[in-house]
């Protein structure tokens, strides 16, 4: 799953496609879920529906497509054929094996992209060293890794799974892949959506479409370059993926919040949880995915922001949830790179849980929910200013909650598909952490108190990243 450009994929037939492949799985669908975890999820679905906006009697009908309930069909039904590329492109499949796996199991695939800031060996600052880590990988792992926006920045793709256990061994490999490259490259790779201390602003990469981006929308990526996560999760067809994201808009903010992780920037506490977000705004697309009526709507409004000049492709539509343009997947991409690799698995899993729970509301006919998208700018707001650590908004009451008091909501509402794609257990424990330790926008604040040194927060952050430190 490519991802080029600042948090984009590039467009189709810009570099050459990775071949994928997946595991087997070998948990199935538990046909008789319990009483009590379906009637949660009802009810807390129904919860939001009843308060974004107006009374539910007042609610204006909701458009879109009208999918009758299909709970026999598999999820991964695209598995059979292939993704239709939206510039017309030559389409993009998954292998035979696992879309056979996922289908035969009814599961949802699942992957993730990682953006990583590379700084100097010893000192916190930023380095233009790609090129040099380029060099020293592992044959294992090149396919995986490419060049993101800056000279300061590397980007690594897993393969598509249906295992979370998978999913760890996979992104562990490529951590530990390409930290062990740029150790020999003379730097660090460090997982942190932004740069935390002072360094120069660093060059972009040589390629004739960052040449365009640059010359079209000017400086808007300040510093050394901004790093995101992007989880992919399979879904069945265009039009479905549609419906699947207007039923996301919601729950984003709350994930939103889990990942900040860039409070400090050139060297100082913005004050944010998530800096990186505030910069990110800056390109003209970058915000909430709107209420989308169709996979046609959805088409007609990247043409017209191509047309407009606020798009140079496909690959530049940077809304907070999209469909991949290359692969049968939505991808979910608001958030800041993690600095564990627990802190990632546990975000993949509930966004994987998430998409299965909105598809079974989509196949019944729910209608999403069509949240005001001034009162989501608003919430995805406060998950930068706050992180996990302060307030966000209640989507069905339009108030301020505890952030983890939302976290929790959610962690409740997705836990049946959390238990039958085998991630409960781990989810579980890693919710845990998360919630014992804080986000990793909290962890170097208190490692900047402790110490008053950004290098101390530069080398907890190298050692998190690679997984040698402790979390």
């Amino acid at each position: 799953m490519p991802c080029g450009g600042p948090l984009g994929h590039d467009p189709p037939g810009d570099r050459t496609g990775r071949d994928q492949t997946g595991q087997t799985s070998g948990r199935r669908h538990d046909q008789n879920r319990g009483d009590h975890d379906g009637q949660t999820a009802e009810n807390e679905l129904r919860r939001i529906q009843r308060g974004v906006g107006q009374r539910r009697d007042d609610r204006p009908k909701q458009h879109g497509v009208n999918l009758s309930p299909q709970r026999h069909v598999r999820f991964c039904s695209f598995s059979i054929g292939y993704w239709p590329l939206m510039d017309g492109g030559p389409p993009t499949a998954i292998s035979e094996e696992l879309a056979e796996q996922a289908e035969s199991l009814d599961l949802l695939t699942l992957g993730v992209e990682e953006e990583y800031l590379l700084v100097d060996a010893v000192e916190p600052r930023a380095v233009e060293s790609v090129e040099d880590v380029f060099d020293e990988l592992p044959d294992d792992i090149k396919a995986s890794v490419q060049h993101e926006y800056m000279r300061s920045q590397i980007e690594a793709a897993s393969p598509p799974v249906l295992e979370l256990r998978h999913l760890r061994t996979a992104m562990t490999k490529l951590r530990t892949g390409l930290a062990g490259a740029a150790d020999r490259a003379g730097a660090r790779i460090v997982a942190v959506g932004a740069g935390p201390a002072a360094s120069t602003n660093t060059r972009i990469v040589e390629s004739a479409r960052f040449r365009r981006m640059r010359e079209r929308f000017g400086d808007l990526s300040p510093g050394q370059g901004l790093n995101g996560m992007h989880v992919h999760v399979s879904v069945p067809d265009p039009e479905t993926g549609v419906q699947v994201l207007n039923h996301l808009r919601p729950w984003l903010p709350i994930l939103q919040a889990a990942t900040a992780n860039s409070p400090l920037f050139g060297g100082h506490d913005t004050g944010y949880a998530s800096w990186r977000s505030m910069l990110w705004e800056r390109w003209p697309t970058v915000g909430p995915t709107p209420y989308l009526e169709s996979y046609e709507y959805y088409q007609t409004l990247v043409s017209d922001l191509i047309a407009s000049g606020a798009m140079l492709d496909v690959g530049m539509l940077y809304w907070y949830a999209r469909l991949s343009a290359r692969y049968p997947t939505v991808e979910i991409r608001m958030g800041d790179v993690c600095p564990t690799l627990d802190d990632a698995l546990l975000l993949a899993a509930l966004a994987r849980a998430l998409v299965a729970t909105l598809l079974d509301n989509v196949r019944d006919g729910m209608p999403a929910p069509n949240v005001a998208q001034p009162l989501l700018s608003a919430a995805h707001w406060r998950a930068a200013h706050d992180g996990l650590e302060g307030l966000n908004i209640d989507m069905a009451t339009r108030e301020t909650r505890p952030a983890w008091r939302l976290m929790r909501q959610l962690f409740d509402y997705v836990r049946p598909q959390l238990d039958r794609h085998g991630d409960l257990e781990m989810a579980t424990i890693l919710m845990g952490r998360l919630r014992s330790k804080g986000t990793g926008a909290a962890r170097q604040r208190a490692i900047l108190a402790h110490n008053g040194d950004v290098s101390e927060v530069v080398d907890w952050l190298a050692d998190a990243t690679r997984g040698s430190g402790a979390s």
